[in-house]
C-alpha cells in the first residue's frame, strides 16, 4: 500500500519512517512512504504556498497552485490512490474508518496549515476530508502520522500475530480485556487465577467479562451503540442480579435507603 504525505515541513516523516511497526512494514514491503514537499510546486524564488484570505481576517491560507500541482504529481506516483485531506472541519477518523482506508489502494495525504486550504483544492482535488478529534493542531503532520500508523497495522503480515490487529480495542465495538504478564506478584497485587488454569475456554469468558467491564467503565457509549450477543446479554443480567442482591441486602439493613423510598 501506498502512503504519500504532501506537507511543508518533510523532515518531520524522517524519525517516523524508522522505527517500530512503521519500519518492519517499509522494509518487509508491506507498505511504501513518500514525502513531498509543496514547498518544490510553489514558483518563484522564495517558494510560497501561503497567501492573504480575500475578504480579509486572520491568519493565511494555502495556495491552490502549489497544492494542485503536489497532488498531481503524486497521483502520477500512485494512480489508484485516494486523496485525504487532514483538517478539523472533516469527518473524525476511527476504527471503522482505518479498516476503510486499509481497502484502498494508496492514500495522499494532504497536511493542511495556516488557517486552512483553498476551498477549490477541497472541491475538485479531495477525496474524504478527514479530522483525527475534536481539537485544533498547528498542521496535520500529526494526523497524517496517526493514519498511516492505526491503517498499517491492520494490513496484513504488518504486526507479528495473526489475529492481533482484530483483538484490539475497537476492533468489535469493545475496549480490550486487561493484561497481565510477569511477575505473578507486584506490589501486593497478583494475576487472575484463571489466566494460569490452562482452561483457554475459561480464559475466553473472563477475557469478554473484563472487556465488557472495562467498556462500561470506561466507554459506556460503545455499550449503548452495539449489538450485543448472547453471551454478553447474559454476563449485563447476571451483573445486574448481582447488584440488585448488593442493593436489596442494604435495604434490609436499614442502611442505604433508595430516594423516595418508604
Amino acid at each position: 500500500m501506498n502512503f504519500i504525505v504532501l506537507t511543508i515541513f518533510p523532515d518531520m516523516f524522517d524519525a517516523f519512517w524508522e522505527h517500530g511497526i512503521i519500519r518492519r512494514a517499509i522494509d518487509q514491503k508491506i507498505i511504501y512512504t513518500t514525502a513531498l514537499n509543496i514547498r518544490n510546486f510553489a514558483e518563484g524564488k522564495h517558494r510560497v504556498t501561503d497567501d492573504r484570505p480575500y475578504g480579509g481576517g486572520c491568519g493565511m491560507i494555502m495556495k491552490p497552485e502549489p497544492l494542485a500541482g503536489a497532488i498531481r504529481a503524486a497521483k502520477e506516483k500512485a494512480p489508484g490512490s485516494k486523496t485525504v485531506l487532514l483538517t478539523p472541519q472533516g469527518r473524525v477518523f476511527n476504527q471503522n474508518t482505518a479498516h476503510e482506508f486499509k481497502n484502498c489502494e494508496g492514500l495522499i495525504l494532504v497536511c493542511g496549515r495556516y488557517e486552512g486550504v483553498d476551498e477549490r483544492i477541497c472541491q475538485n482535488l479531495i477525496d474524504f476530508e478527514i479530522s483525527t478529534g475534536d481539537y485544533i493542531l498547528t498542521g496535520g503532520e500529526l494526523a497524517a502520522m496517526i493514519i498511516i500508523d492505526a491503517v498499517t497495522r491492520l494490513i496484513p503480515g504488518a504486526l507479528g500475530g495473526k489475529d492481533s490487529a482484530e483483538k484490539d480495542s475497537f476492533s468489535d465495538a469493545l475496549l480490550e480485556h486487561s493484561h497481565y504478564t510477569r511477575p505473578r506478584e507486584f506490589e501486593g497485587q497478583t494475576v487472575p487465577a484463571v489466566l494460569f488454569s490452562g482452561n483457554h475456554q475459561a480464559i475466553e469468558n473472563w477475557r469478554l467479562e473484563s472487556s465488557l467491564i472495562r467498556t462500561l467503565l470506561k466507554r459506556k457509549d460503545l455499550l449503548e451503540n452495539r449489538v450485543l450477543n448472547r453471551q454478553e446479554i447474559e454476563i449485563l443480567k447476571r451483573w445486574c442480579s448481582d447488584i440488585d442482591k448488593i442493593i436489596r441486602a442494604q435495604s434490609s439493613r436499614g442502611t442505604g435507603s433508595l430516594p423516595g423510598a418508604q
